[in-house]
């Protein structure tokens, strides 16, 4: 008896203990929890900031057609909403990172006693919430396990008060929104395009799996590097979407068996689509950012407030626009290096040795490595000798990039082989900027040929010469002129001399309509036109269209003997197909900030330049270039490159199409302007210095070196019927007063039109 009532003592001293374990260990976690609430263990988000947690977010260049040309961040990340997230997305984050998350509060206490009675081996016991936590306010883990218990305390704290004053989708959409999963691409919608080149809504559940499969450490699971160990950790994502009757067992084994089949589309400056324009935009937005300030009076900031930037551009466009450049140039690069295999002075022709080393000398000085030098203070010999240090880089080439060792020096000069390019597509009645590419690789040529680049046009610029002829005198296509040698006086305009111009051919007699000599580019009724005007005349007008570069008045501009960009001539070339109207390139349609408000809306400016039926005739003559004179192998066929070398199929364009095509002293400069009617676009084709050219005028001129990324470039815009590009006629002014009613001539297919405009433009000073 006193044995059992000692039994029962102890074991109400038992029940006692246990008890106050559990009072206490209650007590305890509530104390803990209210001290972390109060800030003992350190300052907790505010309800401001749980409201409105810090993000950067990247501002985005969007293109007419509605796709994300590139963004600019410090973080690259763009929100969505729930209603943008797939089904089979949410499904595969709950069954692998939070399988009651709809069941719980922010802590999932089934789990965090697993947790703690298997120490850790049974599974992670944070919620989607908990690790929400983590990544708005935690930062980074402690490796000190009690200031990480702290942190985790603080963490439960925070997931609760998130699930007070968020919904279950809203806690969902700001987790995908805020992950990092490498690669520039923080949040689910940049994860999406850059690993998959899609929308999140449009990924399938083995490209959900995946993506839901890296959440676990994206550093340690990266498809790029270690694809196997991701695959087999996005099989697992479907092992626990099977044992969460998300999927079937048919349906579990069968996406095993895939592949992860990434689309990797990086998104960075150097890479993507419109890499050039973007960057001209980023130059339009700082300036714009300094005039509209927010309300409050501070300036956005380009790369943390996700402005979303509305431009001009059509995706599809600009996609066929570049894959036109590269095809083209990769081919015509093949040809320059041929040629100049031989020559000792490669790329250059016609410099002496003292020439090239002052050519190298100047682009040694304007390379970044000559401006870090300098401003660490290193004197012009120590940096001269850098530059004949070998060392490893890595090249650009047509075959791929690769690595090699040469010097600094030598990379200027390998670099300087390279033929650069620019092209440009303008819709005439609106002025939007369709296509815009200022190079072929924007990581090794930065230099935008658009924009930027500024280069003797030939006689691309001779249609300005007639138009002002049209306007002014009245003249018709029809009309005839001598095709004789002129004179036009050192005396009536100053010159030091007398000039003659010569035709590129030799040739001479008889007469030739506009039409004839504005297709086969006859030089001396070139330069007869622009005596019976007057060169002040035509630079009027070309500045009326759109060049704003200053022209000096002179006979000489009549052969092209000017520098101009692609962007101002493309721009006044526009007008003729606008019925005389020269409407302002446009570029940006509006900015929004990231809440969808409109801050600014952009509306085409225009002026009239010349009247409808004067416009209509400078279309007519330029369609005689395409149809009998230096722009007709459009209509013949792709035999574009001498030695058989083709862009891959006949042009054979059957439609209207007005273009100008333009050759400069020793084929520097290839030059093919062409317009349809709801589409005006401009190509240049040349090396980085004047003297690296091919030597020959059949592979040197306009028609070969710049008209091919034209017509392929048209050839693919034809193809997509999205588009609508016109195949119709331009239309005619309804009381058109001129006779058009010319025979048609015989003209050839040479291209030569600024060869006597060096020593001209030499000789004539004002």
């Amino acid at each position: 008896m006193i044995f059992k009532t000692q039994k029962n003592k102890e074991f109400k001293k038992y029940i006692k203990w246990f008890w106050i374990l559990i009072f206490g260990g209650t007590a305890f976690m509530i104390f803990i929890f209210l001290f972390a609430s109060w800030g003992v263990f350190g300052k907790l988000p505010t309800f401001e900031e749980l409201e409105n947690p810090e993000n950067n977010l990247a501002s985005e260049v969007i293109s007419y057609d509605g796709k994300t040309l590139g963004k600019f961040f410090h973080e690259n990340r763009t929100p969505v909403t729930y209603q943008d997230l797939p089904q089979n997305l949410i499904d595969a984050l709950i069954a692998t990172e939070d399988e009651r998350y709809y069941n719980h509060s922010g802590i999932d206490a089934r789990g965090t006693l697993r947790a703690v009675v298997m120490m850790g081996k049974g599974g992670g016991a944070s919620t989607i919430t908990q690790q929400l936590a983590k990544n708005l306010f935690t930062k980074k883990a402690s490796g000190n396990i009690v200031l990480r218990i702290v942190q985790k305390i603080k963490e439960w704290v925070i997931a609760i008060r998130l699930e007070t004053q968020y919904t279950k989708q809203e806690i969902l959409v700001m987790y995908f929104n805020k992950y990092d999963f490498n690669y520039n691409a923080v949040g689910i919608r940049s994860a999406s395009r850059i690993y998959f080149g899609k929308e999140p809504i449009e990924l399938e559940l083995h490209e959900s799996a995946m993506l839901v499969g890296m959440l676990k450490n994206s550093s340690l699971y990266n498809p790029i590097r270690r694809a196997e160990m991701v695959q087999a950790r996005r099989n697992q994502v479907f092992i626990q979407m099977y044992r969460n009757d998300f999927i079937n067992r048919q349906e579990r084994d069968s996406l095993k068996q895939l592949p992860l089949n990434l689309n990797i589309n990086k998104e960075d400056t150097a890479e993507g689509i419109a890499t050039y324009f973007r960057e001209y935009v980023r130059d339009y937005m700082k300036n714009w950012i300094k005039e509209n300030p927010k309300p409050d009076g501070s300036e956005y900031n380009l790369y943390r407030d996700g402005l979303k930037i509305y431009v001009t551009i059509d995706s599809r466009m600009q996609k066929y626009a570049e894959e036109a450049t590269v095809e083209h140039m990769s081919n015509l690069q093949s040809l320059f290096f041929k040629e100049h295999k031989k020559n000792r002075t490669a790329p250059f022709y016609q410099l002496t040795p003292e020439e090239i080393e002052t050519t190298m000398y100047q682009a040694m000085r304007r390379s970044d490595r000559w401006y870090r030098m300098k401003q660490n203070g290193k004197s012009e010999d120590e940096i001269l000798a850098s530059f004949k240090e070998k060392t490893q880089m890595r090249v650009f080439s047509w075959k791929g990039e690769f690595d090699t060792i040469m010097s600094p020096y030598d990379s200027i000069r390998y670099y300087k082989h390279f033929l650069r390019s620019g092209l440009m597509a303008i819709e005439p009645q609106t002025g939007h900027v369709k296509a815009w590419v200022g190079g072929t690789n924007y990581k090794h040529f930065q230099y935008d040929h658009v924009r930027l680049g500024k280069r003797q046009v030939g006689s691309t610029f001779k249609p300005f010469v007639y138009a002002a002829a049209i306007n002014q005198l009245h003249m018709s296509p029809c009309d005839k002129l001598p095709n004789t040698p002129y004179t036009i006086p050192k005396e009536k305009y100053g010159m030091p001399e007398d000039w003659t111009p010569k035709n590129s051919d030799n040739k001479y007699g008889g007469e030739q309509t506009l039409k004839q000599a504005l297709a086969n580019s006859v030089n001396v009724i070139s330069a007869r036109l622009i005596d019976k005007v007057s060169p002040i005349t035509v630079v009027r007008l070309a500045n009326s269209a759109g060049i704003e570069t200053v022209i000096e008045p002179n006979p000489s501009i009549a052969l092209g003997a000017i520098d101009l960009s692609l962007f101002e001539l493309t721009r006044a070339y526009s007008t003729f197909a606008s019925k005389g109207l020269q409407v302002e390139p446009m570029t940006i349609l509006r900015i929004e900030d990231k809440n969808g408000m409109v801050l600014q809306e952009f509306t085409p400016k225009t002026k009239e330049v010349m009247d409808e039926e004067s416009a209509y005739l400078i279309l007519n003559l330029l369609e005689g270039v395409t149809l009998y004179g230096s722009g007709a192998r459009l209509r013949s066929g792709g035999g574009s490159y001498p030695d058989n070398m083709v862009t891959g199929f006949p042009y054979k364009f059957t439609n209207p199409i007005a273009g100008k095509t333009g050759t400069t002293q020793n084929q520097s400069d290839g030059w093919f302007m062409g317009m349809v009617p709801n589409l005006a676009t401009g190509v240049w084709v040349g090396g980085e210095d004047r003297a690296a050219h091919f030597y020959g005028i059949s592979r040197g001129q306009g028609a070969t070196m710049a008209l091919p990324i034209w017509a392929l470039f048209y050839k693919k815009c034809y193809e997509d019927a999205s588009l609508n590009l016109s195949k119709g006629e331009f239309e005619k002014p309804k009381d058109l007063t001129v006779n058009l009613d010319c025979n048609k001539p015989e003209g050839d297919d040479s291209d030569e039109d600024a060869t006597s405009v060096k020593k001209v433009q030499t000789k004539i000073e004002f």
